[in-house]
Parts: C-alpha cells; structure tokens; sequence
C-alpha cells in the first residue's frame, strides 16, 4: 500500500492510504542502517509504501520505502552535532509565527529559518501573532519588521485568535494546500490554528510568566485534513534553529537582497564581508539593506550555533 505520513512519534507513524484510510506502522530495521544522517528517516508528509500485517487480531504496517521528497525543513539535531532533524517534507508553504513578547521571535531566528526554507524553495508567510496583546509600542515593532520582511519579497500578515483579525485570509492562503505552522513554543500555533478550524480542539497552554516563554503542547509533528480543502502540519515549538547542508559560498545566495546585488560585486566569489567594491556592503553603507538581517547572515557565515544550541527542540 501507499500512504501519507499524518503523525510521528519517533518510532510509530500514522500513515493515511489514498482511500482513506490510516494505519499504524513501524519501519523495517534497515532504515536505520542506511546512510542517513537524520535523526528522524522519516517524517510527516512522506509519501510512503508498507506492507500491512496481523497478529494476534491487531492491524499495523511494515514501511519498506519511502518515496522522493520534494522539499523538507531540517535543521539540525540539538544533541547529536553531526545529525539532522527533518521537521516535515513535501509542504507547499510554511507559516512562521512571530510574537514581539510572551515570547519575543528574535531577527536572528527568523533570518535563519528564512535561509533554510528558500533554500529548499518551500515559500513563507511570515505571522506577526497576538496583536491583540500588543501596546502601540509593540505594534510599531510588527510594522518595522513587517517593512524590512515585505522589502525582500516575504508575505506578512498580522493576526490574532482572539478578534479573527485575517483568519479568513489565512483560510484563503491554505486552500488546497498542504501547510506548515512553526515557531517558538508559546507564540500560539495551536490556538491559531483552532481559530482555523474549531473543530481541532489541539491542546494548548499559557506563558510561563517566570519565563516569559511558552510551556511546549505539541510534543511531535501531526498533519490535519481541514474542512475547507486544505491540509495543516502542526509541529514542536523550535527554540532554536541550526541551518544545516550549506556552504559558506551559497549563504549569501539565500539571502533574496544579497543574491539580487551579488553580480555588481568586484569578485563573483564575494562573501560580503571584507572584499573591495562589495555591492552587498555599499548597500549596506546607504541603509538599503537590514544591518539585523547582515548581521544574521555573519552568524550564519562563521558558524556562530551557540544560541540554537543551548537551547534545545522541545519534547
């Protein structure tokens, strides 16, 4: 048979037939023999084959293969340096989740996110949530960054659970689509999307005030069928991001303003930084480029994985 993975909790997957059907299934030992470097061989979205068999009057499945991907999110595994983590595969689009506070989304994780997925061509909206929280401060801060993310060709969108501010336009975006929602723990995904579709109940939690960061309710990657024709990928809150698979020549590439500038620099193997006649430094220089975005690139570029690393994919 062949299927969809809907939900994995590291060693069961549901898996949904073409008919319609689910199965939990199990996959055969080679996989984890295999050269693969991920932590997790398989993730939510494959398309898979398996083998159905019963014993002792129970029904599960034996995944033998898994189909080629046509895109995935990974990042890299918090515990396990030389490991990967695949979030999700085959998404046509992902909704990143932002909060200003409780908890604040820092540039530097939004930039690395945004490197990852335009890596793998899968396009972003970026979600300024909770603005029914928001003092005229705070919204100001969702203006600027929503000025410095439109700039560069990313969709934002402010939204909130509580007045349905631009659900319906959310629900339009997703039609017919297979969608992931990511972001820290606590900056509402579940609550989002049950604003989405009601229908969902997923389970969801306050702010730990002592912390100001949210308390984690999705524990593992899950797909939903939504009512409207579309399909959602509700995933672990990510504390931090490690971008994974990329050449220090390719960064910048990822970087839509940098890569639009790249052919006016001196050299074409120009990496931004101290080389003459940098027509990603003059721009810099004028303000036509996001010094938080530059500087995000730098981290990117020397490796600098000290924040995602001290702070742990939640489970």
């Amino acid at each position: 048979m062949t299927g969809t993975v809907y939900k994995s909790t590291g060693s069961w997957y549901t898996v949904k037939t073409e008919l319609g059907a689910f199965y939990d299934c199990r996959i055969k030992g080679k996989f984890r023999i295999k050269d693969i470097k991920s932590t997790n061989p398989i993730a939510v979205g494959d398309v898979v084959d398996f083998d159905v068999e019963v014993l002792d009057n129970v029904t599960t499945g034996i995944i033998h293969t898994i189909h080629d991907r046509e895109n995935y999110i990974v990042r890299k595994s918090v515990n396990l340096a030389r490991q990967t983590h695949i979030i999700a595969a085959n998404i046509d689009q992902v909704f990143l989740l932002i909060t200003i506070n409780n908890p604040p989304t820092l540039t530097s994780f939004i930039d690395r996110f945004l490197v990852t997925t335009q890596a793998y061509r899968i396009k972003t909206v970026l979600i300024f949530n909770k603005m029914d929280t928001y003092d005229e401060e705070n919204v100001m801060e969702v203006k600027y960054l929503s000025s410095i993310y439109r700039r560069i060709g990313y969709e934002c969108i402010e939204a909130s659970a509580v007045t349905g501010k631009n659900i319906e336009h959310l629900k339009a975006l997703m039609k017919d689509k297979t969608s992931m929602f990511a972001g820290h723990s606590g900056v509402g995904k579940s609550t989002l999307v049950n604003a989405i579709e009601p229908g969902l109940n997923l389970k969801t939690k306050e702010i730990s005030m002592q912390h100001m960061q949210g308390q984690h309710t999705t524990t593992f990657a899950e797909m939903f069928d939504l009512s409207f024709g579309a399909r959602i990928i509700d995933t672990p809150g990510i504390k931090g991001f490690g971008v994974v698979d990329m050449d220090r020549e390719e960064v910048g590439d990822y970087f839509p303003e940098f890569f639009a500038l790249k052919h006016n620099c001196r050299f074409n193997n120009c990496l931004h930084i101290e080389e003459p006649q940098c027509a990603v430094k003059e721009a810099l220089d004028k303000d036509e480029i996001s010094f938080s975005r530059y500087r995000s690139y730098l981290q990117i570029l020397e490796g600098d994985d000290e924040h995602y690393r001290t702070e742990e994919w939640v489970k």
